[in-house]
């Protein structure tokens, strides 16, 4: 038997052990995670031909390496058979993949808008308890894809709902349904079954329609995440391209060690690259299993996009290295050259690490800021949890959701520690218990900025490289005379206004950071305005990253960091390190950076916040990025992928 032969043979034996004993591979193909992909129910329905599924395969399997299928048994009221269920599930077996059922509870698109399920209708119910029955006979494991949700508001919601809110409403009927409805009848059916439930990208927004990132991690066996950001311009989700890494990332502090991975389609993008971003971003965050939305996609050609402006340039997605000895590529050798450079990554980075943030898993509030931050070059490791471990935490509006916030903050500044909260927080918590640490008041008043200056203490301001010709619109934040001070601060037409103050409490710090009405306008801000903000973010921090908007800092514990460019042009970044090392090696080119030691520190040096670092400086290509490990660390990182 040739060796390709045998080592198919084996593949399969491997498989049919696996799914027998229950066990699973974090990896198949790939070193550092599993790829899947996706199968909805009319794709299935089209195997009936099996001329159809074994072409499909044979155009996906020659572009990407695929080690799961998601096998879709029921979308909207349709239903697979029993005989197109196992036929499906055999032809996967049999090619060496693993097979996983899933669940899509849309009850229809209404032109594009999605119409749930109505969990108050008796024959609703029936019907989905009938499809998790289903799917279990038939698969160890299921996913509901994220249609998981309540839109409907018949006359049995109004009856049912009474007095409550409807966002109290939904929680409780689809935490009820996610019981009674899904993992209950699942199990019954099959009790090794594993459930679990895949959360779309609009977290900030799930009370509301019934997602429940309180309970139901809990009441499944796992979660799935979607990183799914696609174009923030096409887009009216204000979805920023950081949140295919931070929502990894908060996911998994929800449910540690339960969050199986990250979940892309193809929809809505400008151009190539950006599909390629996410798929990096997600494994960037550590994600265990990538699962491509959809099948069919991964047959049809792609579209290139506009991508003019940088197609000559060396960035990380190479065009030509994608297509070069492939015929008629498709979107399966997109997705598979995206994974195949990440799965050389990913197993020379650390744990992740960032700026503790705390977002009450039920919260909103300044939607999805956090997200921006991360555009800003600032790491966020968002918790559920208020992180008291923290030296320092930023706060957003989401916060308010804590009912003892305020005595939160006062227990963190009591212990000598820093609190950051955003203006959209002080605004929330006025006349709530913050004027009790600071007497700082959100005001109806607004301001255009256009120049900037910081300092610390009296009289030491000096203009931040000031102007922008943007117009960017701030509240007025108000505050007391030497009880609280003005670090980084606005000038419209000869006033000044605070950016960021700080009030000592007790033996910590409280800092109040003024958002924009317009959260993008803080990609407008000069890059030395929210230098002087970092000052404060990112003392003590392992790297820094500085330079334009629009250029992430993924950070790990084991000193390694990546930089990642989403702009349209070239970006001139600065990285400073804590330490004396001076050299930085990169990880994906071999090249090694000079850094240049901190300039000695003068006696009468008045800012407290100058931190000595090292620094280097480095051009990211367009819709690039690099990774990074002090010199010295580069045969740990080594190691630690072993």
């Amino acid at each position: 038997m040739a060796t390709k032969g045998k080592n198919e043979l084996m593949k399969r034996i491997l498989t049919i052990i696996l799914l027998a004993t229950g066990l699973k591979c974090l990896a198949g193909n790939y070193t550092n995670f599993s790829v899947a992909v996706y199968i909805p129910i009319n794709i299935v329905e089209s195997f009936d031909n099996p001329q159809k599924l074994q072409a499909d395969w044979d155009c996906i399997h020659r572009q990407l390496k695929v080690d799961k299928v998601y096998i879709e048994v029921q979308r909207d009221w349709n239903l697979i058979t029993d005989e197109q269920a196992e036929r499906t599930k055999k032809f996967f077996l049999d090619h060496g993949v693993q097979v996983a059922g899933g669940m899509a509870l849309s009850e229809r698109n209404n032109g594009g808008q999605f119409q749930s399920f109505c969990y108050t209708d008796p024959q609703h119910r029936a019907f989905i308890k009938k499809a998790a029955e289903f799917a279990a006979r038939h698969f160890d494991e299921v996913i509901q894809d994220d249609f998981f949700f309540v839109t409907t508001k018949n006359d049995s919601d109004i009856a049912a709902k009474g007095d409550k809110s409807w966002t109290q409403f939904r929680l409780e009927l689809l935490d009820d349904a996610a019981e009674n409805l899904i993992v209950k009848p699942a199990k019954a059916v099959n009790p090794k079954v594993k459930m679990v439930i895949k959360f779309p990208n609009w977290y900030e927004h799930f009370s509301g329609s019934g997602f429940d990132l309180e309970r139901e991690p809990n009441i499944f066996d796992g979660i799935h995440t979607g990183t799914e950001t696609r174009d923030p311009v096409m887009t009216d989700q204000h979805l920023q391209q950081y949140e295919s890494y931070e929502i990894i990332r908060y996911f998994e502090n929800i449910a540690p060690g339960r969050n199986g991975g990250g979940w892309v389609d193809t929809y809505s993008l400008r151009y190539l690259d950006r599909y390629a971003e996410q798929v990096w971003d997600t494994m960037f965050a550590k994600a265990r299993e990538f699962t491509i939305f959809e099948w069919s996609a991964m047959t049809r050609p792609f579209e290139v996009g506009d991508r003019a402006a940088w197609a000559s340039l060396p960035t990380s997605f190479n065009f030509s290295e994608m297509t070069n000895g492939v015929a008629a590529p498709t979107w399966a050798r997109v997705a598979g050259y995206s994974l195949e450079q990440a799965d050389k990554i990913v197993g020379q980075l650390g744990q992740p690490i960032g700026i503790a943030s705390y977002r009450p898993p039920a919260a909103s509030g300044e939607d999805f800021l956090h997200n921006y931050f991360g555009n800003l070059g600032i790491p966020i490791d968002l918790r559920p949890e208020f992180p008291t471990n923290a030296n320092l935490v930023l706060l957003t509006e989401a916060a308010k959701a804590d009912p003892n916030i305020v005595a939160k903050i006062k227990g963190q500044l009591s212990a000598g520690k820093s609190v950051v909260i955003t203006s959209g927080l002080l605004h929330a918590l006025q006349d709530k218990g913050i004027e009790d640490i600071a007497e700082i008041r959100w005001t109806d008043k607004k301001f255009i900025a256009h120049k900037y200056a910081g300092g610390f203490g009296a009289g030491n301001f000096s203009t931040l490289d000031g102007v922008t010709n943007a117009d960017v619109l701030f509240p007025e934040i108000d505050f007391l005379t030497n009880d609280s001070w003005s670090l980084v601060r606005a000038e419209a037409n000869g006033n000044g206004f605070p950016l960021l103050l700080m009030n000592r409490y007790s033996k910590g710090t409280l800092y109040v950071w003024t958002m924009p009405d317009n959260f993008t306008d803080l990609y407008a801000l000069p890059p030395e305005v929210i230098g002087a903000i970092k000052n404060y973010l990112l003392r003590g921090f392992p790297v820094r990253l500085d330079g334009p908007a629009q250029v992430a800092l993924f950070a790990y514990d084991n000193g390694a960091f990546i930089v990642q460019n989403f702009s349209a042009t070239t970006a001139e970044v600065k990285i400073s390190t804590l330490g004396n090392s001076t050299k930085l090696k990169n990880l994906v080119t071999g090249e090694t950076l000079e850094g240049q030691l901190p300039p000695a520190r003068g006696w009468n040096r008045r800012d407290e916040n100058t931190e000595n670092r090292v620094s280097f400086k480095t051009q990211l290509p367009p819709h690039s990025y690099a990774v990074f490990t002090l010199a010295g660390n580069h045969e740990n990182a080594s190691a630690s992928s072993k």
